[in-house]
């Protein structure tokens, strides 16, 4: 089973994009963040005819919202409570096979690392906390097969950004930010894909600003995207891939979409 995770950043100003990555890589499973679109708006017509037929959309317009578009049926799905704001920021699927499948959008968290001075990165570090609590209650961590995955908005490593002293004050890798991932990576006793693969003292990105004049000379990245298997999955993942050519392409998202293979 191969899945993916990509913040499209606009699903309908890129679907073209996301056919060709969907004709090149072909994931039975494609999840997206920041489809800024409702349910309706959404192109799911587009979608069936490249074989997605099977879809789970919790959108909001103009902003936010996550959708997983599968090749594989879908029981059911829903969206849970970790969002004060009300934000669509969730996507829980349960696929016929009995794969539990976790989509994320973690708040970004404005500019400002100072949740008494900036509402926002207060969301997120509340965000972050009550993903912490949500699965630390759970007792299946060692049996039930489960994924989670996202644009998580943190990087967590040193090797996770560009330059870990001069980003330590800087929203996605301030230690309160990465300590709370930590915290809730532990929590489930979660396994970072990316990271079985790529050790830590190699950097490694799928985030780059459109700030930068050249982002492919400058590779001011960050690792802000991720694939997260239960205990349970640890031993059946058989590869990762970040796709970081994708940056290059006409009109892309400033994220590039993270890819793993595991044996359901």
């Amino acid at each position: 089973m191969k899945i993916a995770t990509w913040n499209i950043n606009s699903v309908r100003q890129r679907t073209t994009l996301a056919a060709r990555f969907l004709h090149e890589y072909a994931p039975d499973v494609l999840c997206l963040q920041e489809i800024k679109c409702t349910n309706d708006q959404f192109p799911a017509k587009e979608f069936a005819k490249l074989g997605y037929v099977h879809q789970a959309i919790n959108g909001q317009k103009a902003n936010h919202g996550v959708a997983v578009v599968s090749r594989l049926p879908i029981r059911k799905s829903k969206s849970d409570d970790f969002c004060r704001e009300g934000h669509s920021r969730h996507l829980r699927v349960i696929f016929e096979n009995g794969l539990e499948l976790h989509n994320f959008y973690v708040p970004a968290g404005g500019d400002v690392p100072d949740p008494a001075l900036n509402p926002k990165f207060d969301h997120k570090l509340d965000f972050l906390r009550r993903l912490e609590r949500q699965f630390v209650k759970r007792k299946d961590r060692r049996t039930a097969p489960v994924i989670l995955v996202g644009d998580l908005n943190v990087a967590p490593l040193e090797n996770d950004v560009w330059n870990h002293k001069q980003l330590l004050k800087v929203v996605s890798h301030t230690p309160v930010e990465t300590d709370l991932l930590i915290a809730a990576r532990a929590a489930f006793g979660w396994c970072d894909v990316t990271r079985m693969f790529v050790p830590p003292a190699r950097k490694i990105y799928s985030w780059w600003s459109y700030r930068a004049g050249d982002w492919e000379a400058s590779d001011r990245g960050r690792r802000l995207d991720h694939i997260w298997v239960s205990p349970a999955l640890n031993d059946a993942v058989r590869s990762q891939l970040i796709v970081k050519k994708m940056r290059g392409w006409a009109k892309a998202s400033d994220h590039v979409p993270v890819l793993a293979e595991i044996e359901i």
